[in-house]
């Protein structure tokens, strides 16, 4: 557990034996930003933090901010840091031009289901991770990853060898040089405009998460799907965020509310995701479009492929960067 954790468990034990009365005072407004729709699991996980803290009665209020609506998606982490937003529910990749160390919560073979990557959330690796985070002025409340797999338009990917010779559209940088390493071409886009591209020709196939695959309806354009299951490569950390500085600004039964808070909704999370990848399975194959699962052969080898290709240029980038890479490695 997290140091910031045990501090916050027992301020939190001490209200429950007992806290003297204190002076109301004017209720404190959190603004929390993200970039995506209400519909969206990231939402929920904010408003389930939020409605925890209302229903609290602490004199404490947190506004959300959807859609992008406050701040553009990967320009948050520095508001966040310097006390100017409160709170982001926020891929922490972003952040790698900021804190490269960060680029490794987006990397190829780092994680290789859910039940893995809630055994990485409770690592030394995420304990420095967190630690870095937090000198940055950052507390990290909620642990979550969401997953994704791949699209073929004409064939399924499962294995490095399936992508030789291929046109590819990847999620991150690392993964589209661990794609280039094993034979393909790649051609870098937002994820909203895989379907065009699928449509056209100019794309023979994708990685993105489980629930943009469906959201942009690329079962309408694809021949087989890879699904999360018992593996898969890509897994994105998108936490929930603090600024420091305003949780310094809260009083202790109001960082008690947002930890309970935050509880809950890290337990959402977790499942929220698993049944995200569940449905896209179904949707795609209600469609036609053949499943194909990945193997743990088939992992260990695009894995390899990443050890040629995205790790050493993690190494080479980040003061430490084997030091990380190996702790993250260890996690079993």
């Amino acid at each position: 557990m997290h140091k910031f954790t045990r501090n916050v468990a027992g301020a939190a034990l001490a209200l429950a034996v007992g806290l003297s009365s204190q002076t109301a005072a004017a209720e404190t407004v959190l603004r929390l930003s993200h970039q995506w729709s209400t519909s969206d699991v990231r939402h929920k996980v904010a408003e389930i933090v939020a409605e925890h803290v209302a229903n609290a009665d602490v004199d404490l209020k947190i506004q959300i901010y959807p859609t992008k609506s406050l701040f553009k998606p990967r320009e948050q982490w520095q508001p966040t840091s310097r006390g100017q937003l409160d709170m982001t529910v926020f891929p922490l990749a972003y952040a790698g031009g900021v804190h490269p160390e960060f680029n490794l919560t987006l990397m190829p073979g780092m994680v290789k289901n859910h039940d893995h990557a809630a055994r990485l959330n409770e690592s030394p690796f995420m304990e420095r991770i967190k630690q870095i985070a937090e000198d940055d002025g950052v507390l990290i409340l909620v642990d979550g990853y969401l997953a994704g797999g791949f699209a073929g338009r004409e064939k399924c990917v499962t294995g490095p060898e399936d992508v030789s010779g291929m046109q590819m559209r990847a999620a991150g940088k690392a993964f589209e040089q661990m794609l280039a390493e094993a034979g393909a071409s790649i051609a870098s886009m937002a994820s909203s405009e895989i379907y065009n591209a699928m449509q056209t020709g100019v794309l023979d196939g994708a990685n993105t998460s489980s629930s943009s695959f469906v959201s942009y309806r690329i079962y309408e354009q694809v021949k087989c799907f890879t699904p999360v299951g018992d593996y898969a490569l890509w897994f994105m950390y998108q936490p929930l965020l603090m600024s420091k500085r305003s949780w310094d600004r809260l009083n202790d039964e109001q960082r008690a509310a947002i930890m309970e808070g935050a509880a809950k909704a890290e337990a959402f999370y977790i499942e929220e995701a698993k049944k995200q990848d569940a449905e896209a399975a179904r949707v795609f194959s209600e469609n036609g479009v053949e499943i194909s699962n990945m193997t743990e052969e088939q992992f260990n080898a695009w894995r390899d492929m990443a050890a040629k290709s995205s790790y050493p240029a993690f190494v080479e980038s980040v003061p430490n960067g084997q030091e990380l890479l190996d702790m993250a490695l260890a996690v079993e």
